[in-house]
């Protein structure tokens, strides 16, 4: 009797350009999503001058977006906390799991306000001290 064998390849040849594969397509998804919360930040910019804060939600979609896929964008980020804290902090408590949207939201009309308006027309500091009396 004849044994014809025949020899397999191995199936690590099957894995690596799968995991080629897989890591491309990757590559293409990420630098896809980056785009896209490039567009919806570009969008939230676009947005901002009109009334109401519709534009800083949208900002913060497309910067968690951006923030989750780019490893640049994340260490360009970081350096840009470190370089203006009081500035990133808002978004940071923005880009958190839960984010605390009214708070921060309170906390920069209140700087706006400051920046704006003189001291004795805040609308927003003597409003905030009758609530608290009256509580």
């Amino acid at each position: 009797m004849n044994h014809v064998t025949f020899a397999m390849p191995s199936l690590r040849v099957y894995r690596a350009t799968d995991d080629l594969a897989r890591e491309v397509v990757n590559r293409f998804v990420r630098f896809g999503l980056v785009l896209l919360g490039l567009a919806i930040v570009l969008a939230g910019i676009l947005i901002a001058p009109l009334p109401g804060p519709g534009g800083i939600p949208v900002i913060v979609v497309g910067l968690m977006i951006v923030l989750r896929n780019s490893f640049k964008a994340r260490r360009q980020f970081v350096k840009l906390q470190r370089a203006h804290p009081k500035m990133v902090f808002p978004i940071r408590r923005l880009l958190r799991r839960e984010p605390e949207v009214f708070p921060v939201f309170w906390q920069q009309y209140l700087r706006v306000e400051r920046v704006v308006l003189p001291k004795r027309a805040r609308f927003a500091v003597r409003t905030r001290r009758r609530f608290k009396r009256r509580r």
